[in-house]
């Protein structure tokens, strides 16, 4: 087949020097290009790790899911594409595939269409070199490692539950050709590559060998995976709709990023003011973005409001820019295009000249972001503070919600 497109951006590997993550995402990127696959004809899946950092790096369909849940995912996209023109990639470290190890053996026994590939660096890079399912005992050995159990052997187990190619190479010269059969191989094949972690592991490939064998591919000759179509109703039928109860003040599109630290309502906020949006007669999308830890660091969240169909989700020049913590400020003030209206909380330390409001004060930690996004909507006068009001009042926060919005008045 002839080289369509080039499936590697030109974004910096993110990747510790020396890691072997960046070889790897050359070699899936060139086996795909070898083989004349396009930037549409790829849909990439990854989840958290030092492997889920791939996803800037690729030009095709990316899909970033949580910690082992990555081949889940691609099962349901698979199965949704159904072509064979086509194909899903799930890409996971070794800590990912033994915390979703059941996801990996349900794709093997369903035979689905689709390519693993593990980068198996022996342990847990993102979090301080760990060992994980598939660490081997002379590794562990190596590391002077307490846990005496048996690894898995991630190869053997997807064989045994049905794919129809699984591999384990650590000669990266054949990388690519291994990739290259895999993907062509109809059902569910699994690629374990050996990757090296420089920071926690070793720093050669020599030596890395020395720890971790190579395994013959191994074969299950069965009919690919389907599910057979079913015509059902659809799960939004039983869902009651918003209908227009307001009327928006708003040429055409309008798109507000919200951000504040974990904790802080930021999530709730957006929810709420795209379903007044809603209540309003617009076309809503919500966004929300947050770190691997979940529960501390900054939450940002982007809402966009229409008067047309919203084809495209992105937000790269904001309308709006609502700050409430230092933790938001950080994470989006790169983001602050020529046009766009800052208000932040008068307490974060900034020199430059933005609307300075006391949100924090007059509604505390968990109103700040509401109480903005309050503000905001009177001033602009988008639509009336009433649609908000009514997206609360059955609420079971309905009281504390109603205060942030009232404090909006104290400002």
């Amino acid at each position: 087949m002839e080289v369509k497109e080039k499936l590697l951006t030109k974004v910096k590997m993110p990747f510790c020097p020396g890691c072997g993550h960046g070889a790897n995402t050359r070699s899936i990127t060139k086996a795909f290009e070898n083989l004349g696959y396009g930037t549409k004809d790829v849909t990439m899946v990854s989840d958290i790790g030092c492997t889920g950092l791939v996803d800037p790096l690729f030009a095709c369909h990316t899909i970033h899911g949580l910690h082992g849940r990555s081949p889940a995912l691609g099962v349901g996209v698979a199965l949704g594409l159904n072509r064979s023109d086509k194909k899903v990639v799930v890409l996971q470290g070794d800590g990912g595939a033994t915390i979703g190890l059941q996801h990996i053996l349900e794709a093997a026994r369903r035979n689905i269409d689709m390519t693993l590939v593990v980068y198996n660096n022996l342990l847990f890079g993102m979090t301080g070199g760990q060992m994980s399912g598939l660490s081997t005992n002379d590794f562990k050995d190596f590391k002077q490692s307490a846990d005496d159990a048996d690894p898995y052997d991630i190869v053997n187990l997807a064989h045994q539950a049905g794919a129809a190619f699984s591999v384990r190479v650590t000669d990266l010269k054949r990388y690519t050709e291994v990739l290259e059969e895999a993907i062509e191989t109809p059902g569910f094949s699994l690629v374990e590559l050996a990757s090296l972690c420089t920071s926690y592991g070793m720093k050669k490939v020599a030596e890395f060998k020395e720890f971790v064998e190579a395994e013959e591919k191994l074969i299950n000759k069965r009919p690919v995976g389907i599910t057979p179509e079913r015509n059902t109703k659809s799960l939004l039928d039983g869902m009651q709709g918003l209908t227009t109860q307001f009327t928006a003040n708003i040429e055409n599109r309008m798109g507000i990023v919200i951000a504040g630290s974990a904790g802080g309502g930021v999530q709730s906020a957006a929810v709420m003011l795209a379903q007044a949006g809603m209540l309003a007669g617009l076309y809503t999308t919500m966004k929300g973005e947050y770190p691997i830890t979940v529960g501390t660091g900054f939450s940002v969240a982007e809402v966009i409001l229409s008067k047309e169909p919203i084809n495209y989700t992105g937000l790269e020049k904001p309308n709006t820019m609502l700050i409430v913590t230092e933790d938001g400020w950080h994470k989006v003030k790169d983001r602050i295009a020529d046009n766009s209206l800052v208000m932040m909380d008068d307490k974060i330390k900034e020199e430059h000249t933005f609307l300075s409001k006391p949100f924090f004060k007059v509604a505390g930690k968990k109103g700040a972001a509401l109480s903005a996004v309050s503000y905001w909507i009177k001033e602009s006068g988008i639509f009336p503070i009433e649609a908000l009001e009514k997206v609360i009042a059955n609420h079971k926060y309905a009281s504390a919600l109603q205060d942030a919005i009232a404090s909006s008045d104290k400002l």
